[in-house]
């Protein structure tokens, strides 16, 4: 199938009333989601997950995907308007945002934001589009060995650049490890870590660790903060037209942005939060209006805005190509795709075309509806900001318990839930990040299926993960970014420079 094909056939998958109201039910879903203080994509997700299992998986994918790339719209409304942003993506955006705000430009950012969004989101899909099917065929190379060295590789290097020191990273990815080996084995049907309760025959529930990990944690951390928070100005319809200047001093931005998103999408980590520190370092360091940054610039919100939306496009490409996923979003979209029987991976596109060209063909139309939705709804999302704390933190908390709940009915999940929330509620007080946990606990039982296939293969014999040129090749870039504190000190020891360092609190 050529890619032409490829696109008139999603074009006819999607054109079905089941998935437009996906998408559309995915991308308003997805705005909310980003515009509410508490709610963050990876808690939204999950909540919406069980959801999805009552409907196929194209449209359960094309309605996640939505929430992905919409919840990067909604994000960029309270950083701009109340600097705080809906989620870690939008950062940076309050820095300018808030400060434009404050100069009663409010309304034109927010139409830079949703422009440069669009502009982002679309052409990082025609990048998927060609990019993936690329990846997908140098993917059938891969055996068990290259497998398990992409999947155990590709965890410890998210742990590594995720943000914070190396036992911040690590220490979530060891405990999900851990999670994920409770239950069932797969070959033998022994319990293994149940301790006597049936419940956890199954496993650990992945909505139910996602939910309480970032839903609950942020409930509380919410709660922490509500004498600092500030109410959202009102912004007519009238105001929300940017200036010529504004729009000139934008385009460059909008494309410097989506470039080093689309890159950044591609890479282990949160790439849409490292894609909006990227993009405003480079704004200070090439834009002609560099002195501006910081005190109230648009360059300071068009790149990083236009930035983390194509780095959220862009990661669908390893999640589709390889059946890796390199943030915690994507790791509930591939654990969603496994309850309906299907593999991401290299034979992807040829097994079930409908679900990739269709996800595909939806972000374009997804990010197109936003556009048009987000600009004459900003009064909405300025209403939906206003709700009383008292009203909207216990709305989301019965939200939550019920999302945890519904997915096997069972008591078991909703302490889980209690449990992993204040879990997650301590581990973030303390500095540790959270998505490794998450995606320990959907690559663990990836990397035990593909060790034990590849012992199996070799009969035992352990040198078959190191033995052919794509496993070499892995293990050495993994060992090559997991000592980049090493190397970093060795140069700065041997050439006398000082290097710098940039920590990032990864909360996608």
């Amino acid at each position: 199938m050529t890619t032409l094909d490829g696109i008139l056939h999603g074009l006819h998958v999607v054109f079905t009333y089941q998935n437009l109201l996906a998408a559309l039910a995915g991308a308003l879903a997805g705005t909310v989601i980003g515009v509410l203080p508490g709610l963050g994509p990876v808690a939204g997700i999950a909540m919406i997950l069980p959801i999805t299992y009552s409907l196929d998986a194209t449209a359960g994918i094309i309605m996640m995907a939505g929430i992905f790339y919409g919840a990067m719209y909604g994000g960029s409304t309270t950083a701009v308007l109340i600097n705080m942003p809906g989620e870690s993506a939008s950062v940076m955006t309050c820095i300018d945002g808030y400060k434009l705000t404050r100069k009663g430009r409010a309304g034109a950012v927010l139409t830079i934001v949703a422009v440069g969004s669009f502009i982002g989101g679309t052409i990082s899909v025609a990048g998927v589009m060609l990019f993936a099917p690329v990846l997908g065929q140098f993917g059938i190379l891969f055996g068990p060995a290259e497998f398990f060295a992409l999947t155990a590789g590709g965890l410890m290097i998210l742990s590594r650049i995720s943000g914070g020191t190396l036992a911040a990273g690590l220490f979530p990815m060891a405990l999900g490890l851990v999670l994920s080996t409770v239950g069932q084995e797969a070959v033998t049907g022994q319990n293994r870590f149940t301790f006597g309760f049936n419940d956890l025959s199954q496993g650990i529930e992945l909505v139910a660790l996602v939910v309480g990990l970032y839903g609950l944690a942020e409930i509380m951390l919410v709660i922490e903060s509500l004498h600092t928070q500030v109410k959202p100005l009102n912004v007519r319809l009238r105001d929300m037209m940017p200036t010529r200047t504004e729009w000139r001093r934008s385009w460059a931005p909008f494309g410097r942005g989506t470039m080093l998103g689309f890159i950044f999408g591609l890479l282990p980590g949160p790439a849409a939060t490292l894609s909006s520190f990227a993009s405003y370092r480079l704004e200070k360091a090439v834009s002609k209006h560099r002195d501006e940054i910081g005190d109230g610039a648009i360059e300071g919100v068009a790149g990083p805005e236009t930035a983390n939306n194509a780095a959220a496009t862009a990661s669908m490409v390893p999640l589709l190509a390889l059946g890796i996923p390199f943030n915690a979003i994507t790791a509930l979209m591939l654990a969603a795709l496994m309850v309906h029987g299907v593999q991401p991976g290299p034979l992807l596109i040829s097994a079930h075309p409908d679900i990739f060209w269709g996800v595909i063909v939806s972000m374009y139309v997804g990010n197109l509806m936003l556009l048009v939705l987000n600009i004459p709804l900003i009064g909405v999302w300025v209403s939906m900001l206003r709700i009383p704390n008292y009203i909207f933190l216990p709305l989301i908390l019965m939200l939550a318990v019920i999302g945890s709940y519904s997915v096997r009915n069972s008591m078991m999940d909703v302490y889980i839930f209690l449990l992993v929330g204040v879990l997650g509620y301590i581990l973030r007080k303390l500095e540790f990040q959270l998505a490794p946990m998450v995606i320990g606990l959907v690559l663990g039982p990836l990397i035990e299926k593909h060790m034990r296939e590849g012992l199996f293969m070799s009969l035992g014999e352990v040198s078959v993960f190191y033995s052919s040129p794509i496993a070499i090749t892995i293990w050495v870039l993994v060992l090559l970014i997991l000592t980049i504190g090493i190397q970093r000190a060795l140069i700065e020891r041997l050439f006398g420079v000082r290097l710098g360092k940039i920590v990032l609190d990864n909360n996608e």
